[in-house]
């Protein structure tokens, strides 16, 4: 056992003081988290370059249904001359220039000429401006009250409420529960896959270089393929939890950034939406968009049973990945070259892509007699189970998916030993399935 833990010692210790291993490590949940939030906090600040546009209209009748903003103005032109405009537009010092035509209620277009390309705020405020003057002068040629239009529009949202056996009632949302089952679902095809590959690549690594012929002279063969495999399964939980703790400190750090000084700069913000799009209603929505976004988020963080996700999710892991990585030193001990494992990687593979489409059936569909049959068989449950979890899967199902995990494992692991014992120090010898079955059946 003591050697077994030296291997396991000198796996981690190997992984873990790489340069590779510390940069992504941090980097990941950084580069995840600016994907999300970066976008968003862009989108809402100030454009503050003064933009001139000359608007040419031959409705005459549209003059001031654009409003100004504060950066963004727009100045009617008696001229109709529109390539006149576009030949002396260098000098004229306009940002766009904007042609209504006369018909524009049966084309439904309008033209927006620059020598560069308008941002879509741009294209948006005039959009939104027009639309709702025409609107508005259609329902006036119709008699119909204008008052009418603001009454009848309707917005609803739906509210979740989950109660227990209790009669313990909390909010939920179907929206964030999809998103954990399904990053949930996806990390686990990540790692599993990963890591794994990682155990056949070392493995074949050290057959090449004939490191192993040194190393089994102290070791068995056994202690050599099981220390290897739980020092790479503890690289990956270190890594995991590191992004667990990574992803919490840049989510509340993020939230501290954004809402800084909220009261002043939402303000700032809101009346520049207000200028720009002329869209009351939108831009007080827009108001605290992201306080709302992040007390939304911690609301709805108190349905979601977390330690069970948690603890799930380590259980699931280290069970999968032991399952798979044995398969994967197997295979590792059986070739000498990268390119021998083709034959042998497609019946490990196929399972692993398969959960990966069964999980996104099982976010739709958690309890279908294909979700609950697929996140009990071994190969996929880790997957398939991680996404239905947080549906509130019956406990049974959770209880045996592990212990089948665990038993099929223990089946895995000693077939993989009988091959790794074998192929491990075996050399120029094309291996087929044939002959990984005469491994399998020799006795000690």
């Amino acid at each position: 056992m003591n050697k077994v833990s030296l291997i396991i010692q000198r796996e981690y210790l190997t992984r873990v003081k790489k340069k590779s291993f510390i940069i992504m490590t941090i980097l990941t949940p950084v580069l995840l988290a600016a994907m999300i939030f970066v976008p968003g906090y862009l989108a809402t600040k100030e454009d503050n370059q003064e933009k001139i546009i000359a608007v040419v209209d031959n409705t005459h009748i549209t003059e001031g249904a654009i409003p100004q903003g504060t950066y963004l103005k727009f100045e009617y032109i008696d001229n109709p001359d529109v390539e006149k405009l576009k030949q002396n537009f260098e000098e004229s010092g306009y940002y766009a220039i904007l042609f209504i035509p006369e018909n524009i209620l049966v084309s439904n277009k309008v033209q927006l000429y620059s020598n560069q390309q308008t941002t879509m705020q741009v294209s948006e405020h005039i959009s939104s401006a027009l639309k709702n003057f025409f609107t508005q002068l259609k329902l006036k040629n119709e008699n119909v009250p204008l008052d009418i239009l603001e009454r009848i529009k309707t917005s609803i949202s739906v509210d979740t409420i989950q109660w227990t056996s209790t009669g313990e009632e909390k909010e939920g949302s179907a929206g964030l529960v999809a998103g954990i089952g399904y990053v949930s679902g996806f990390l686990m095809y990540m790692f599993i896959f990963m890591f794994g590959s990682q155990v056949m690549r070392g493995v074949m690594e050290e057959k090449t270089n004939r490191i192993v012929e040194v190393i089994v002279s102290s070791v068995r063969p056994f202690q050599l393929m099981m220390g290897k495999v739980v020092g790479i399964a503890l690289v990956g939980l270190t890594q995991f939890v590191i992004w667990i703790l990574l992803t919490f400190g840049i989510f509340f750090g993020a939230k501290g950034i954004l809402l800084k000084d909220n009261g002043q700069a939402m303000t700032s913000v809101t009346q520049s939406l207000m200028d720009a799009n002329n869209a009351g209603p939108v831009a007080a929505a827009k108001t605290g968009e992201y306080q709302k976004l992040f007390d939304d988020i911690a609301n709805k963080f108190g349905s979601v049973n977390f330690p069970l996700i948690i603890g799930c999710f380590l259980f699931f892991f280290i069970g999968g990945y032991l399952l798979y990585a044995s398969l994967f030193a197997a295979v590792g001990s059986a070739v000498d070259n990268e390119t021998d494992t083709q034959q042998f990687m497609l019946p490990i593979t196929i399972p692993i892509v398969l959960g990966l489409f069964v999980m996104i059936n099982a976010m739709q569909t958690p309890n279908s007699t294909i979700s609950v049959i697929f996140s009990l068989i071994p190969l996929t449950s880790p997957i398939v189970m991680m996404a239905r979890i947080p549906y509130d899967v019956p406990t049974w199902q959770i209880v045996t998916s592990g212990l089948i995990l665990i038993l099929t494992f223990l089946g895995t692991i000693w077939m993989a030993a009988k091959i790794y014992r074998t192929g491990i120090l075996m050399y120029g010898k094309k291996v087929n399935y044939a002959e990984l079955w005469k491994w399998i059946r020799y006795k000690n």
